[in-house]
């Protein structure tokens, strides 16, 4: 291997550059305002301790009849689905004329330490989907599960057949013993009551720790170094700084479900073994019933498709339908093919079933 020949004038123009890009992006942070996130109005329509259901206001009126309640991990904040006016799945929902409402979980406190997964999904999600009927004045409605919500929504939907009419999962782990899950080896052999009883609840900072670590140069290095790019463009760093706000903004986890979801679904995989029980409700995926879209994204490193895949074999329903769509975990929400394929795509599987 030779010598690495370097020209001289073009890194100094390269350096010069850098340094310009560098004054403009101080200039641009100094006339930053502290970023939000939510672009769509919303009214509260439900509260519980910490827990608060809301409705999404469209400009129209609704012309869906069976509303849908999203139900998002606890790992995260649920105002992804809504982060900004051109990055909103809700609102591109609403577009379509579907009504909209989200549990959000809020933060947990030690307080919570000894909630259980009874108490969120026969707890928690059965009063929110109540809520939500009663106000239609309907038996059944529509649930929309987020990645871990989707599991949830998944038991919730195979014990409350009754009340759901069309389920939903987005990005949602079914099998949790494919090869390629990473976190899925990680947590194996984790001794999770050690964890727990010692720790109490989770907290966010160490959940955080973990996610990044799974893809360590492109979430530590690469993003950073690519945000020189975009120092002077206003817009564009007020976009990375919201994504970097959702991303830090997460809430501890309550210590006991922490522990339940860990054993049966990481540890155990029960979803696919059998013998899951969640409070007295043994849960089945045969039982899960009703019409099914499962959306799973392609370049997915949390949830890969090969975990999402297997509730087509494993669900009871006589209508499957899967969704692969191109992108990770995080840009089936935000990116721009997302917008133009994921609300659309929801909105016409739930028309034909109208």
């Amino acid at each position: 291997m030779g010598p690495i020949k370097i020209d001289p004038q073009k890194a100094l123009d390269e350096a010069l550059r850098f340094n310009r890009k560098l004054a403009a992006g101080f200039q641009s942070l100094r006339s930053l305002d502290e970023v939000d996130y939510g672009a769509t109005p919303k009214e509260e329509v439900y509260r519980e301790d910490k827990l608060v259901v809301y409705r999404f206001k469209g400009k129209d009126k609704p012309t869906a009849k069976t509303p849908i309640l999203i139900v998002y991990a606890l790992v995260n904040r649920p105002y992804m689905v809504d982060l900004q006016d051109d990055r909103s799945l809700v609102k591109n929902l609403l577009a379509q004329g579907e009504d909209v409402y989200l549990i959000d979980w809020g933060y947990p406190d030690q307080s919570d330490r000894y909630l259980t997964l009874d108490d969120y999904i026969n707890g928690f999600i059965d009063r929110c989907v109540d809520a939500v009927a009663k106000r239609h004045k309907l038996a059944k409605i529509n649930l929309l599960g987020i990645c871990q919500g989707g599991a949830f929504s998944l038991c919730y939907a195979a014990t409350h057949q009754h009340k759901i009419r069309n389920l939903i999962t987005m990005v949602t782990p079914v099998d949790f013993h494919t090869p390629d899950n990473m976190l899925s080896h990680w947590t194996r052999g984790m001794d999770v009551d050690l964890f727990v009883d010692t720790l109490g609840n989770v907290p966010a900072d160490l959940m955080n720790w973990c996610y990044l670590t799974l893809k360590p140069v492109r979430l530590f290095q690469q993003k950073y170094i690519g945000l020189v790019d975009i120092l002077d463009d206003k817009v564009e760093l007020e976009n990375f700084l919201r994504m970097e706000k959702w991303i830090f903004d997460s809430p501890d986890q309550a210590g006991e479900a922490f522990r339940q979801f860990i054993k049966d679904f990481y540890q155990a995989n029960k979803l696919i073994n059998g013998g899951l029980k969640i409070g007295d409700k043994d849960v089945s995926l045969k039982n899960v019933t009703m019409p099914i879209l499962n959306i799973f994204a392609e370049q997915d490193h949390l949830v890969p498709p090969s975990a999402s895949r297997p509730l087509k074999q494993h669900a009871g329903t006589k209508d499957y339908t899967e969704l692969a769509f191109k992108g990770g975990h995080i840009g089936i929400y935000v990116s721009g093919r997302a917008q133009r394929e994921v609300p659309s795509a929801i909105h016409d599987w739930l028309k034909a079933r109208a």
